[in-house]
């Protein structure tokens, strides 16, 4: 058995099902994760993203597959994993009625840490709560109720963190400083699995994996995962973008039509039909086109509605 200490991955788990009832909620996925990498988990609610977290921190045991975490064995080391991860939850998971110093001082005994004052004090101080420290967690914002969740995960000093959804809820400023918070663990060699349905945390992430309907459809940095669709993407600005998006809509060339604002993109597969649509839709309208990069987003909705035709039939 490993003792946890080598490795180049902190997560490398192969082949995971789980079963609840006849619902097979995640399908033969295999993922790494390397030491000192962000990497984000992506996909629509339901789509398996949280019980494939719990397997690959041995929280959940997978009906098939294996691997390891932090080079713990996820089958037979569950115990020794979660001594070494720190897992934030979705949902708000400590005490209104206490205090952060409270809360914080109560996990350190769950966890049955000798110097706690020590370890509480340092995570006040490191994420910014010490001046906070005395005040009723009930009267705190969502931004810094999340930076209570992080540094209760940071008390017992993980080598892997396991986040699941961290920011949803929270304003764009508390988001940005939680992902600065993120760079700095992984500088420092601390890994990190996230969720998340933000685009620009997407960005942010050293790696991406997208899940949808129990199946992991692709995984790799922002720019491979983009150009491995394949897409092409105009842009179009004008008046009645909306009842032109719904005109284009399977023509010829034509994969995705998605609103921005004061845009539509356009995008599909084969970019010469593309152009042609495009051009003989806007002739004399005074719309103006633009070819643009194709974005996350973009991708995203793309395979998004790509896995809901490949697997809501039977699956």
């Amino acid at each position: 058995m490993n003792d946890g200490s080598s490795g180049e991955y902190a997560i490398d788990v192969k082949g995971l099902n789980k079963r609840f009832g006849d619902k097979h909620v995640v399908k033969d996925v295999s993922l790494q994760v390397k030491r000192g990498e962000i990497f984000g988990f992506l996909g629509p609610n339901g789509s398996g993203k949280t019980t494939s977290i719990r397997m690959m921190c041995g929280l959940l045991t997978p009906d098939s597959g294996s691997g390891t975490c932090l080079g713990y064995d996820i089958l037979q080391q569950s115990e020794q994993i979660k001594l070494h991860v720190g897992y934030m939850t979705q949902k708000f998971s400590y005490w209104e009625d206490l205090t952060i110093r409270e809360n914080l001082d109560f996990v350190a005994r769950v966890y049955g840490m000798k110097n706690r004052r020590q370890a509480v004090s340092q995570a006040l101080d490191g994420l910014g709560l010490t001046s906070r420290a005395d005040q009723l967690t009930a009267s705190l914002s969502g931004g810094w109720k999340q930076r209570l969740a992080l540094a209760a995960c940071m008390l017992h000093e993980p080598d892997l963190l396991l986040l699941d959804e961290p920011t949803a809820g929270v304003d764009p400023t508390a988001r940005r400083d939680f992902w600065e918070e993120l760079h700095g663990l992984a500088a420092r060699g601390i890994s990190v699995l996230v969720s998340t349905h933000y685009m620009d945390e997407a960005e942010r992430c050293h790696k991406l994996a997208y899940i949808a309907y129990g199946r992991l459809l692709v995984q790799g940095t922002a720019s491979e995962v983009i150009a491995g669709q394949t897409l092409t993407t105009w842009a179009i600005y004008g008046e009645n973008l909306v009842e032109l998006s719904q005109k284009l809509r399977g023509q010829p060339g034509v994969d995705q039509t998605v609103e921005f604002g004061a845009s539509v993109h356009i995008s599909g597969k084969n970019a010469e039909e593309l152009e042609r649509t495009i051009r003989a839709a806007t002739e004399g309208f005074g719309l103006r086109i633009q070819k643009i990069d194709t974005s996350l987003e973009d991708v995203f909705i793309y395979m998004m509605k790509q896995s809901q035709d490949n697997f809501e039939r039977g699956a």
